[in-house]
C-alpha cells in the first residue's frame, strides 16, 4: 500500500511538473538569460575618444583597445610615382644606374615618411600620448614591406604613359584598402593582386610593379593604445555607458521573449501547457547559441565571413521536426536576428551586420521547408544540400549588391557556405537522437523507420499472427485519419496502431481473428482462465516492446488501448455458468474481469482504442451497411464515455465528435457495399429476349 501511495505521489509530482506555471515562467527566464548572455559582449562599447583621430572602441576587460591613427598612404604613393616618372624620363641615368637608384630610394623613401610622420605627432597640438606614438612607430617599421629584389629591376623599363595608368590603379587600390581598420598590414596587402587583376591593366610586368607599390604604400592605421585602455577599466563614465547599454539589451532581450511567448500561447501546440517540451526548445536554443560563439571565437583567425560557416539553421531543423514548423520559422526570425549580432565584426558603430541576418534567415527558412514532413534520414542530408544552395546564392547576391570585388572574400564565402550546409546535417542527425531519448519525442523519421514491416515484432505479427496483424493494419488506416481530422499525432496513432497487439503472439490461437478453420478454445476452458489469457496480451505487448527498447509513446498505446474496459462476454459468461451451478457463495464480480489499464493518458491512444474496439466490431458484421456501420460507432462511442475511459486524456466532446465522423468515414470506404446489378432477361436460341420478340411482333 506504502508503495502503490509513493508511487501515485511521484507520479503527481512528474505531471505537476509537467503543467507548473512557475517552472514555465523560469524557463523562460533562462531563455532571456541565453539570448543577453549572447549578445552581451557585441554590445558593450566605450564613448572614450582621444582627439580628432580617435575611433570609439570596445570596452572589454580581457580585450585591448585600439585607437585609430590614419597615416596618408596616398600622399606617400603620389610621391612614388612621380620619382618614377622623373627617374624613368631622365636620359643621363643609364639602365643600371637607375636600377641601383631604386634599390636605395625605397628603403630611404620609407624611412623618411614614417620620421616625418612621428614628427608630425609629437609637434601635434592634439599632445598624443607619448606611448601611443612609440607604438605607431613601432609598427611601422615592423610591418615594413620587403620590397622584391627583381622589382627593381623592371621599374626603369617603364614608359611615362605607363606610369601614369598604373598610378590610377594603385591609387584606387590604396584608397579602398585604408578605409578599413587595419591593425596587421599584410591582411590588407594579400588582397592587392586580385583587385589589381581585376583592375584594366593587361601588361603582366605592370600588374606585378603596381602590385608591389601598392602593397608597399598599405600602412596599419589600428594600433593598441596603453592608456585609453587602463582609462577604459577604471573610467566611472565609462561605467555609466554600459549600464544604460545593459538596460537596452534587457529590454530587447525581453521584447523577443515575449514575443515568442505570445506566439506559444495564442497557438494550439502542446508546448503551450508542456514544460518537457518547452524545455528541449529552450535547449535547443542554447545549442544554437553555442554554435554560433563558438564560430565566432575564430575571428581572431581573420578569416573574412567567418561567420558563414555557423550552422545557423541547426536549431530550425530541429523545431521543425521535433515540436513544429511553424514555431520553427517564429524561431528563426531570433536566429537571424541573433546571427546578425553575433558576427557583427567589422561595423561597431551599429548593432546587426544584415549581411549575417539575411544569410541565416535564407537557410533557416529553406531548411524548415526541406525538413517539413520529412520521413526519413535522408531528408535531411538533402535539407543540407538545399541549404548549401540557398546560402551560396544569398552570398552572391550580397556580394553583387555590395559591389565588393576581392574575390578572394567571396571564395571564402562560399567555401563556408558548403561547409555550413554539410555541418548542419551531420549535427541534425547526430542530435536527433539524443532529442528523441531525453524528452520522449519521437520524429516523424524515427516513427517512419519504426514502421518497416521488417523490424523484427512486426514480422513475428505477421508470420505468427496474420489476422492480428491484419487487424493492425486496418486500426492504424482508422486511427491516422481519425487522429489527423483533430489535430493530433497521426503517424504515431499509425505506428501505434501497428504494434498496440504484439502481445497476442505469446498465445495466437486464443484470439479470435487467428481462429481460421479452427476451434474457439475459449468454448472449452473456464471464462476465469479465458478472462487472464486476453487481459495479459496487452501487459505481454508492453514487455516485448521494452525488451525491444521500443519508445516510450508506443510503449504507452499497447498498455492503454483498452484502458479498463470490461471484457462483457466472458464476464456474462462467468456469472450464467454460476447460476446454472448453482454456486453462489461467491459472486462474480465485474471489477475482476476489466483490463487493469490504465486508461488512456493521451490523445493517440484514446484514438487507437477506440479504432481497436470499432475495428472488430464491424469486422463481426456479415455485410455491414452504412447504418448498421453510423450504429456502431455510436455505440461503442458512448460505451467509452459512459464507462468514463476517456476523462484521463484530454479529447473535448467536439474532438470525439470528429473522430466519430472519420471513423464513419473511413468505415464506408473500407467496407462500401458492392452495387447490385439486375438480373438480365435470358435469351432464345437466336439470342432475342422475350421483350425484344414482342417488340418485333
Amino acid at each position: 500500500m506504502t508503495s502503490a501511495k509513493s508511487s501515485e505521489n511521484k507520479q503527481a509530482f512528474i505531471n505537476g511538473w509537467k503543467q507548473s506555471k512557475l517552472v514555465r515562467v523560469f524557463l523562460y527566464f533562462i531563455l532571456m538569460l541565453v539570448f543577453f548572455l549572447s549578445s552581451y559582449q557585441h554590445l558593450i562599447v566605450s564613448d572614450k575618444n582621444m582627439g580628432e583621430n580617435t575611433s570609439e572602441k570596445e570596452i572589454n576587460q580581457e580585450t585591448p583597445i585600439y585607437s585609430e591613427y590614419s597615416i596618408n598612404s596616398l600622399d606617400f604613393l603620389e610621391h612614388i610615382f612621380d620619382k618614377l616618372e622623373q627617374i624613368n624620363l631622365d636620359a643621363t641615368f643609364t639602365y643600371e644606374e637607375k636600377t641601383e637608384i631604386y634599390k636605395l630610394y625605397f628603403l630611404e623613401e620609407y624611412n623618411k615618411f614614417v620620421e616625418d610622420n612621428i614628427k608630425t605627432m609629437q609637434q601635434s597640438e592634439d599632445s598624443l600620448d607619448a606611448a601611443f606614438i612609440q607604438e605607431i612607430e613601432n609598427q611601422l617599421i615592423d610591418q615594413q614591406y620587403d620590397f622584391p629584389v627583381e622589382a627593381f629591376f623592371k621599374l626603369p623599363r617603364l614608359s611615362q604613359a605607363e606610369i601614369i595608368k598604373m598610378s590610377a590603379v594603385a591609387e584606387s587600390i590604396v584608397k579602398n584598402l585604408m578605409k578599413e581598420q587595419i591593425k596587421e598590414a599584410d591582411i590588407m596587402r594579400g588582397k592587392v593582386a586580385e583587385m589589381v587583376n581585376a583592375s584594366n591593366l593587361s601588361d603582366d610586368d605592370s600588374r606585378v610593379l603596381v602590385t608591389e607599390i601598392a602593397r608597399f604604400s598599405i600602412f596599419p592605421n589600428y594600433f593598441y593604445d596603453a592608456a585609453a585602455t587602463k582609462e577604459a577599466l577604471s573610467s566611472t563614465k565609462t561605467t555609466e555607458t554600459n549600464y544604460l547599454q545593459v538596460v537596452g539589451l534587457i529590454l530587447l532581450v525581453i521584447l523577443f521573449v515575449v514575443f515568442l511567448y505570445m506566439y506559444i500561447k495564442q497557438s494550439n501546440l502542446q508546448i503551450r501547457n508542456n514544460n518537457v517540451q518547452l524545455l528541449m526548445l529552450v535547449f535547443i536554443f542554447i545549442i544554437n547559441m553555442m554554435g554560433m560563439k563558438i564560430v565566432a571565437l575564430g575571428h581572431s583567425l581573420d578569416y573574412p565571413y567567418l561567420g558563414f560557416l555557423a550552422p545557423v539553421a541547426l536549431g530550425s531543423m530541429l523545431i521543425a521536426i521535433l515540436l513544429d514548423y511553424k514555431l520553427a520559422f517564429i524561431s528563426s526570425i531570433l536566429f537571424s536576428i541573433f546571427a546578425s549580432i553575433i558576427f557583427n565584426f567589422e561595423n561597431q558603430m551599429f548593432l546587426f551586420d544584415y549581411r549575417y541576418g539575411i544569410v541565416a534567415s535564407v537557410i533557416c527558412f529553406t531548411s524548415i521547408f526541406a525538413v517539413h514532413k520529412a520521413s526519413q534520414r535522408s531528408s535531411i542530408l538533402k535539407a543540407g544540400i538545399l541549404i548549401t544552395i540557398a546560402a551560396c546564392t544569398s552570398i552572391t547576391a550580397i556580394f553583387l549588391i555590395t559591389n565588393e570585388n576581392v574575390i578572394s572574400n567571396y571564395i571564402f564565402s562560399l567555401t563556408f557556405a558548403l561547409m555550413n550546409g554539410l555541418l548542419t546535417a551531420v549535427f541534425v542527425i547526430g542530435i536527433l537522437p539524443f532529442f528523441e531519448a531525453a524528452f520522449g519525442i519521437l520524429s516523424p523519421v524515427k516513427l517512419v523507420e519504426l514502421s518497416n514491416p521488417n523490424h523484427p515484432l512486426l514480422r513475428k505479427l505477421l508470420t505468427e499472427t496474420p489476422g492480428t496483424y491484419h487487424h493492425s493494419v486496418m486500426v492504424a488506416n482508422l486511427s491516422e485519419a481519425a487522429a489527423e481530422s483533430i489535430g493530433a499525432n497521426g503517424l504515431l496513432c499509425r505506428v501505434g496502431s501497428f504494434y498496440h497487439d504484439v502481445g497476442k503472439t505469446k498465445r495466437p490461437n486464443y484470439f479470435i481473428e487467428n481462429q481460421v478453420n479452427s476451434e474457439n478454445p475459449h468454448d472449452t476452458i473456464d471464462p476465469d482462465l479465458s478472462k487472464s489469457i486476453i487481459i495479459s496480451h496487452a501487459r505481454d505487448g508492453v514487455e516485448m516492446l521494452k525488451e525491444y527498447k521500443m519508445p516510450k509513446a508506443i510503449c504507452d498505446i499497447a498498455e492503454q488501448h483498452h484502458g479498463t474496459t470490461l471484457l462483457k462476454y466472458f464476464y456474462f459468461k462467468a456469472k450464467k455458468q454460476q447460476e446454472l451451478t448453482g454456486e453462489l457463495e461467491e459472486e462474480v464480480k465485474e471489477s475482476d474481469f476489466r483490463y487493469p489499464g490504465p486508461k488512456a493518458q493521451f490523445k493517440e491512444a484514446a484514438i487507437v482504442g477506440l479504432c481497436d474496439c470499432v475495428e472488430a466490431a464491424v469486422r463481426s458484421l456479415s455485410n455491414p451497411k452504412m447504418d448498421q456501420i453510423n450504429t456502431m460507432v455510436d455505440k461503442i462511442i458512448k460505451d467509452r464515455l459512459e464507462d468514463q475511459q476517456l476523462n484521463e486524456c484530454d479529447l473535448t466532446l467536439k474532438e470525439i465528435d470528429t473522430i466519430a465522423k472519420s471513423l464513419k468515414e473511413t468505415l464506408l470506404g473500407i467496407f462500401h457495399s458492392r452495387i447490385e446489378y439486375p438480373e438480365l432477361p435470358s435469351r432464345d436460341k437466336k439470342g432475342v429476349t422475350k421483350d425484344e420478340a414482342t417488340v418485333s411482333i
